[in-house]
Order: structure tokens, then sequence, then C-alpha cells
């Protein structure tokens, strides 16, 4: 990983844990995502903007697009069989601050609620704070994805409030988005904590 500093924000990092890894987004990604998304029972939940199979394309293609403004780094998400089972990014990166947003996350269906995603965000909040330098970490749902909002708080993180009308499901229709945050102080205690998840994983338990 990249050292404290400037160094740190100039180019994206592969993340590498024993249940996953994340590597930067490419096009060569795109079949990997399709057989992830295969069926599109992610898509049909209105409250989210996962895409369905058929556009995968165009969802690379505007991660790759945030990229290059310089506020985004998009990852696919491999098993520890190097599968891809999903993607995840670094959103409304600031290095003035320094603060990153973690989000735009699905998974296959089978790699839910397992070590993997816990794996996954240990990974990317341990870069975040301990390469990035990051005070703050933060993550954002709709009012009405009830499982992502528990699974935000099971992380560790606190909720910030609710902005009203914020942004726009995938279905045009206005979404209230509820914020959360992990700040630098209490990134100790939530690394303890996600370190003990994933060992309750490794002991067959759900987490």
């Amino acid at each position: 990983m990249s050292e404290h500093g400037g160094s740190a924000w100039d180019a994206q990092p592969r993340l590498r844990g024993e249940h996953v890894a994340l590597e930067p987004l490419t096009r060569a990604h795109a079949a990997g995502l399709r057989a992830a998304l295969a069926g599109g029972e992610l898509a049909r939940i209105w409250f989210t903007n996962v895409p369905a199979p058929d556009g995968v394309d165009a969802y690379i293609e505007s991660a790759l697009a945030m990229q290059a403004k310089g506020v985004a780094w998009a990852f696919a998400v491999l098993d520890a069989d190097g599968e891809v089972v999903g993607s995840t990014r670094y959103y409304d990166m600031d290095a003035s601050v320094p603060r990153v947003q973690i989000g735009y996350t699905f998974y296959a269906p089978r790699v839910q609620r397992t070590g993997l995603n816990t794996q996954a965000k240990l990974l990317l909040l341990s870069h975040a704070f301990e390469q990035l330098g990051c005070i703050s970490v933060g993550f954002e749902t709709s009012w009405f994805n009830l499982a992502s909002r528990a699974a935000i708080a099971r992380l560790g993180a606190k909720q910030d409030g609710i902005i009203r009308n914020h942004r726009r499901h995938a279905d045009g229709s206005a979404r209230d988005t509820v914020a959360f945050s992990i700040i630098d102080g209490e990134w100790p205690a939530v690394k303890r904590n996600l370190q003990y998840k994933l060992q309750q994983h490794g002991a067959g338990q759900d987490g």
C-alpha cells in the first residue's frame, strides 16, 4: 500500500485479504459482473441503483468517467478463487479534508452476509484511514433500504442525519438519503470489531 501523504491519492490501490481481492474496475470485468448479476434480482429492488446484467457496460463507463474526474475509485470485487462477485468504490474523494465515501456496493447473492463483505470493508476502511489519512469516511443509502442501513450500522458507523430529496432512485423518484460516517478517532475500535467479526466468520458464524 501507499504511504501517508499526497502520493497515496495518486494511484488506486489493489487490496487483498484471505477472502477477497479488490482491484481497479476495468471494462475487462464486464463479463464477470454480468455473471454476478445474472437473473437481475438485485436490479429489481427499486430503491437501489444496482445495474441489470445488460446495463453493466454503461455502469462501468459511468464509473470510469467519475474516476477520470478524480472523484472516485471503482473496484471489482473478487472472491478467494478470483471470480468477480461484485463491485464497490470510493467516491466524493476529497484530499483537502481528507475524506472519502464508500458505496456503489453490490455483491452476487451467494456472497452476501459472508466474511467476504466484512473483509472488503475492513480493507477499504484500513486504506482510507491508514494510507489516505482520512479523518472521516462516509456511507449513504436510501431511507427505504433498511438492510443497507442496518449493515452500515453493524460496521460501527454512526448516523449523521437524513438529507431530504437528496438524490434520485434509479426509477427517477426522489431519494431521502440516510448519511452515516466513521471518524478517525473511532477507527481503532471499529477496526477491532471488524477483525472480531472476521474471526466469527472463520468459526462458521454469520455476522
